[in-house]
């Protein structure tokens, strides 16, 4: 999902595809590596031993994945040195984050979140929305080459059916016994489907002759996976599984549709891969969905007895806080590295081994 599905997934602009691909291995790989040392200084702070195991390396994996999403809102507009940096930092930010809400705030209750909704997309979202707001300049708007053609679009699709296929197992890797796993993967596959299905039904509706649109197809047929994640070990049903996929589906699509422009034009937020409508939005639903579904089975004795509505919410809000505070301060240096003057040489969405030398 990390190597392949991120990294094919960003193959739709027609004149990055090397880049897309490339830098999605380099980012995947600094995360990871980098992760381990700020983990082990975690572990120290906290006065705890640091082993590696099955454990650390899934949770370098889920840190990496926040990386990804934020590099999505900034795909084709910064070059690698700025990425590295965005990937440095923004591993710090999530590991403070991670460790504020499971150490220092719901120290005697617990939040929901095995599959990341919040912790992973919601973050990496909005991190990487608050650095492109920093970045974001008039040269990103209305611009030719950031555009997709049939082959982009097939190779798009790649990244597409990985994540869609792993994602079940992505959102149950921290699941310790297999009735659990279980769950999860019923829930995932069935808020999947719901999803896929949802996005095929309402993508025709802003095209004139009622066409499928290749960029819902790819994206908001995800985002059941997304909105499942806090919630996906809880007992649902199919029901609630197909309430979440279909109305994740359908708002990331609407989100394709109508919310990508205004966020551009209102907040001058430019999101290349619309990260907003994929990870941002439906991760805040997979919260508010894990207070309802939660409240609704703890009635019933299906919760522990620590689960919390004011932990889910405060979950969500010192994400956010994290997320648009670090994404601030990462965009601001990130701006500094890059001169004005050699930016503005550069084409935007466009490889590095197109752009036109000087004489």
């Amino acid at each position: 999902m990390i190597f392949i599905g991120f990294g094919f997934l960003m193959t739709f602009l027609k004149d990055y595809n090397w880049s897309s691909v490339g830098f999605n291995f380099l980012l995947a790989a600094v995360s990871i590596e980098w992760h381990y040392i700020v983990d082990f200084v975690m572990h120290k702070i906290d006065g705890k031993a640091f082993e590696v195991s099955y454990v650390t390396m899934f949770n370098c994996e889920f840190a990496a994945g926040a990386v990804l999403i934020s590099f999505g809102a900034l795909l084709g507009k910064v070059n690698h040195l700025q990425l590295v940096l965005m990937a440095l930092f923004e591993i710090i930010f999530y590991k403070l984050n991670e460790h504020t809400n499971l150490h220092w705030i719901h120290s005697n209750s617990t939040f929901a979140d095995v599959g990341g909704s919040m912790i992973i997309h919601a973050f990496g979202a909005y991190f990487g929305l608050a650095a492109s707001w920093v970045l974001t300049s008039d040269r990103h708007k209305d611009q030719e080459k950031e555009a997709a053609d049939y082959k982009t679009d097939l190779f798009a699709m790649i990244g597409t059916v990985f994540l869609w296929m792993y994602w079940p197992s992505f959102n149950g890797i921290p699941a310790t016994d297999d009735y659990e796993r279980q769950i999860i993967a019923i829930n995932t596959y069935t808020a999947l489907a719901a999803a896929c299905v949802a996005t095929f039904a309402m993508t025709g509706f802003d095209d004139k002759f009622g066409r499928f649109d290749m960029v819902h197809i790819q994206n908001a047929t995800l985002a059941g996976g997304v909105a499942m994640g806090s919630s996906a070990n809880f007992h649902m049903g199919i029901g609630g599984a197909v309430i979440v996929g279909t109305l994740a589906g359908a708002i990331s699509t609407i989100g394709y549709q109508l919310v990508q422009d205004k966020v551009l034009k209102y907040l001058n937020i430019h999101d290349t891969c619309g990260v907003h409508n994929l990870h941002g939005m439906p991760g805040i639903m997979g919260a508010l969905f894990s207070v309802l579904f939660g409240c609704l089975i703890k009635k019933e004795g299906g919760m522990p007895d620590n689960f919390s509505v004011a932990a889910q919410l405060g979950t969500l809000g010192v994400t956010l806080l994290f997320a648009i505070v670090g994404g601030l301060i990462t965009g601001c240096l990130m701006k500094v590295v890059v001169p004005k003057d050699e930016q503005n040489k550069r084409e935007m969405f466009e490889d590095s081994e197109h752009w036109k030398k000087e004489e």
